[in-house]
């Protein structure tokens, strides 16, 4: 037992690792709105594909407000496979210029990727 151990752990160290999962995203990963009005909700979809050899899963997001957020597949995204992250945006109590960034985790080679959207919101007109 200890010796297949063994050569389980050289093999290991003699070959080369796999590259891993890759987001590659197919459009750049900052997105403008047309100027709008307070009180939508905005979206926008980044699509992206897993260009590694291991397949890509996304464990979590962060933002700094609760009026943002991101839907993506919990599920894992195989080498070559396409996908994408909806990131959405209330614009409810917003106005001028906003810049809001999403930090999306994951187990690729760069874990962490940052997309931004940004807008500028004006006032509601009663």
């Amino acid at each position: 037992m200890k010796l297949f151990f063994a050569i389980i752990i050289a093999m290991n160290t003699v070959s080369p690792s796999k590259g891993g999962a890759v987001f590659s995203f197919l459009n750049k990963t900052t997105f403008k709105f047309s100027d709008t009005e307070e009180g939508r909700q905005l979206s926008h979809v980044f699509k992206f594909k897993n260009t590694g050899d291991s397949p890509l899963v996304i464990s979590e997001y962060k933002v700094a407000c609760s009026c943002t957020k991101a839907n993506f597949s919990k599920e894992p995204i195989m080498p070559g496979q396409e996908s994408s992250i909806e990131v959405t945006f209330d614009t409810d109590g917003k106005y001028g210029y906003q810049d809001r960034a999403i930090s999306v985790y994951s187990n690729a080679k760069k874990s962490l990727v940052k997309l931004r959207i940004k807008v500028y919101i004006y006032p509601k007109q009663d």
